[in-house]
């Protein structure tokens, strides 16, 4: 695997808040808040371990307002953009004798604010979006009209997802619910229209504290204090299972709040099934690879009933996490990429690329090799089981923590990034010693954390005996000022008792002056997307508008390849 920050100028020097590569071609489309949508092509790095190729190719100047999130219709026909002020634009694929354009087709408008996402239909009929309005809107692609308006949201409508099997529509909102629709149709005069009504809602799970001690409710989700706009879920491509990002639980009322993304088995959607822990941040977007891969045949804790392998990443404020279906511990890791935080993640048809976008007016690639990520797993028609009594997961009983522990880093560290594949992480089932609370939703976690402090101006990340992902803490004021702190190696899993016991009092000093002053700094939504502007304003002085050459960051170590 190869990858990093490609420092070229995407949207002059603005925040970089949404991307995604179309369907038939390695094609990147990427937006922001300089209201427009560029596109870009990539092309591999070759033998050389240097970053992909990045070339402009053109632009969309139509919105007047910033641009949220851009999506691709499945076929590549289609293209649709979410803004600021509601106005959600569905662009149609021409061709001409010069080559292909982009033309708009329809402007949707029944959002009375800022649209912060959408998504296609598999079969490219419908769209379904979310809006600052705290509503979800269910669009006819072909009529233009609105079809249905669901509002039962209490807050912002940060992320949403349709099933690929048609069946479900999915909505989170910083409101701290899921809410999960399942379409009943109603006919009139013959004619069989959707129908999407409320099935679940997800906000709080039961939670005993302590032995012998009365059940208490917590809640599953971030509220409206997250420093993002966005909280991307996704569905698998398969339908098996929802992926939803922004978790946050606390084991007990002592303790912390634990960043996570939960999965949802398609069996029972009213609870997670598994837990992802993640590191010290939020997990504001995840996505899936489209491609199916073969099983590998190691040892997998049986969390996934499947016969093929299914990847996906999980993006926190400032890391991605790379998993699979068939192991219990992420792929690769990587940290530190951005000085802002991450917008959107999305992956190339061919799975040759998984890109990011950050608010600091830059974008990350990392390429994989053929096979690297596995053989393809041949899918014909028929093979994706669709039934909904069908259980794709072993654990569905009970919420199973993925606890992260023993890791075996391989870094590879830039000036700005690390890499980590991981591995030997364990987390199995309750039967292979998973540590789980009671019937409903237990979760826990084995993760401690250890700050180290900042060596350099430059902020390079230095390496400590104990591996683990080196990340860089990305916070902005009230009025969008950023603060940089290093906050040192992020170790994942329990320490031994012998750890324990040389622990250096200092540090712990340390560390808990750094979290009343990380609580002091709550940022406003208001102030997030101009916030990185005056960074990325000097990450960018010595680069010109677009499009511009790649320029090599001061002490830039390309990232070694990786064999997950």
């Amino acid at each position: 695997m190869k990858g990093g920050t490609i420092q070229i100028s995407w949207h002059e020097s603005k925040p970089v808040l949404t991307l995604d590569f179309h369907p038939l071609s390695s094609t990147l489309a990427t937006a922001g808040a300089d209201f427009d949508i560029k596109f870009w092509s990539i092309k591999p790095a070759g033998t050389q371990k240097k970053l992909p190729v990045v070339s402009y190719l053109s632009n969309l100047s139509y919105h007047s307002s910033a641009v949220n999130v851009i999506r691709f219709s499945s076929s590549g026909e289609l293209l649709a953009s979410g803004a600021d002020g509601g106005d959600l634009i569905i662009w149609t694929l021409h061709s001409t004798d010069a080559g292909q354009t982009w033309k708009v087709l329809k402007t949707l408008r029944s959002h009375h604010k800022d649209i912060l996402d959408l998504q296609w239909s598999t079969d490219a009929r419908y769209i379904i979006s979310g809006s600052v309005d705290n509503c979800c809107i269910i669009w006819d692609v072909n009529k233009g009209t609105n079809l249905q308006t669901l509002d039962a949201h209490a807050h912002y409508v940060q992320g949403v997802a349709w099933d690929p099997l048609g069946k479900y529509v999915t909505s989170l909102s910083s409101d701290r619910t899921c809410r999960i629709y399942i379409n009943k149709p109603l006919k009139s005069k013959g004619v069989e229209k959707i129908n999407y009504v409320s099935r679940h809602v997800i906000s709080k799970a039961d939670q005993p504290l302590l032995k012998n001690s009365k059940e208490t409710k917590f809640h599953l989700f971030h509220d409206e204090t997250l420093p993002s706009f966005f909280r991307r879920l996704s569905w698998s491509p398969d339908g098996s299972f929802l992926l939803v990002p922004a978790g946050s639980y606390k084991i007990n009322t002592a303790s912390e709040s634990v960043n996570a993304a939960y999965i949802f088995s398609r069996k029972d959607l009213s609870r997670p099934a598994i837990q992802l822990p993640c590191a010290n941040k939020a997990v504001v977007a995840v996505r899936f690879c489209p491609i199916f891969f073969k099983l590998r045949g190691k040892s997998s804790a049986g969390l996934f009933k499947l016969p093929y392998r299914i990847i996906f990443a999980v993006a926190t404020l400032n890391s991605l996490y790379i998993y699979d279906t068939e192991s219990t511990s992420p792929i690769a890791i990587l940290a530190g990429l951005h000085y802002a935080a991450i917008t959107d993640i999305t992956w190339s048809s061919d799975a040759h690329y998984l890109a990011l976008s950050s608010q600091d007016g830059f974008c990350s690639l990392m390429e994989f090799e053929n096979d690297e990520l596995g053989s393809l797993y041949p899918l014909s028609e028929g093979q994706v089981s669709n039934s909904d009594s069908k259980g794709t997961m072993g654990t569905v009983d009970d919420t199973v923590t993925v606890s992260t522990k023993n890791v075996s880093a391989v870094q590879a560290m830039a000036d700005d990034m690390v890499i980590e594949a991981s591995g030997n992480i364990g987390a199995v089932r309750t039967e292979s010693g998973v540590r789980q609370e009671n019937e409903a939703t237990g979760i826990v976690e084995d993760s401690t954390e250890n700050e180290a402090e900042e060596k350099n101006d430059n902020m390079v990340i230095e390496t400590t005996e104990i591996s683990g992902a080196a990340e860089l803490d990305c916070r902005k004021g009230d009025r969008g000022e950023k603060q940089l702190r290093n906050s040192g190696t992020v170790i994942f899993g329990a320490q031994d008792e012998a750890e324990k016991q040389t622990a250096n009092p200092d540090l712990d000093v340390k560390q808990t002056k750094a979290k009343e002053k990380t609580e002091k700094l709550q940022s406003s939504l208001d102030g997030i997307k101009s916030g990185p502007e005056q960074k990325a304003g000097q990450h960018m002085s010595t680069l010109k508008s677009t499009p511009v050459t790649n320029k090599p960051a001061k002490k830039r170590i390309t990232p070694i390849a990786i064999d997950p």
